[in-house]
């Protein structure tokens, strides 16, 4: 019971600690200048680089037109759209399509924006590398695909849920289409 007494008041010495910093970092000038603030003013501008991003509206236009794709050739699929840091943007789950299809669709686009490629091409390389299977968050399987600005990977399309993976990147490839027609 001693030892629980004492975890119990050293959590609120702690805690008691940081309530104080808290407060004297409140009482600061409004005008005054944080740290951080300054470093970064004085971070040159060539160590910076500024990256393109896609857009909410545009992940969900490319993500429904992959849907569309798939529902005119009456496949149940799910679409997932992912930023150029593998986040996802936009899933889109379509009408009966099967619950792996969900992490499936997120993994494919993450693996593609990853490595640029389409993962069609990608499951080729594994035989050269098996080992990258073994890398978390990505799917080896059909149906990914990058999209690109200037050659460089902005986001990523994954499809699953059709029976081939032949179909989910065909799906895919009309949603990265349709931002281009756009």
């Amino acid at each position: 019971m001693k030892r629980a007494l004492t975890v119990t008041a050293a959590v609120v010495a702690l805690a008691a600690g940081t309530m104080g910093i808290v407060a004297a970092q409140a009482d600061a000038p409004a005008d005054a200048v944080s740290p951080a603030a300054s470093q970064r003013d004085a971070v040159d501008d060539r160590h910076l680089r500024e990256s393109d991003r896609l857009t909410v509206d545009a992940a969900t236009r490319a993500a429904q037109a992959a849907l569309d794709a798939a529902e005119e050739a009456d496949q149940r699929v799910t679409v997932a759209v992912v930023d150029r840091d593998g986040n996802t943007v936009v899933t889109l789950r379509g009408d009966g399509a099967g619950p792996q299809s969900y992490e499936s669709a997120e993994r494919k686009a993450y693996t593609a924006v990853s490595w640029n490629a389409p993962t069609s091409e990608l499951v080729e390389r594994l035989e050269g590398a098996p080992t990258l299977r073994d890398i978390p968050g990505t799917l080896f399987l059909p149906g990914g695909v990058p999209v690109t600005a200037d050659g460089s990977p902005v986001a990523g399309i994954g499809v699953a849920g059709a029976p081939s993976g032949s179909l989910d990147e065909e799906f895919a490839r009309a949603g990265a289409a349709a931002l281009a027609l756009s």
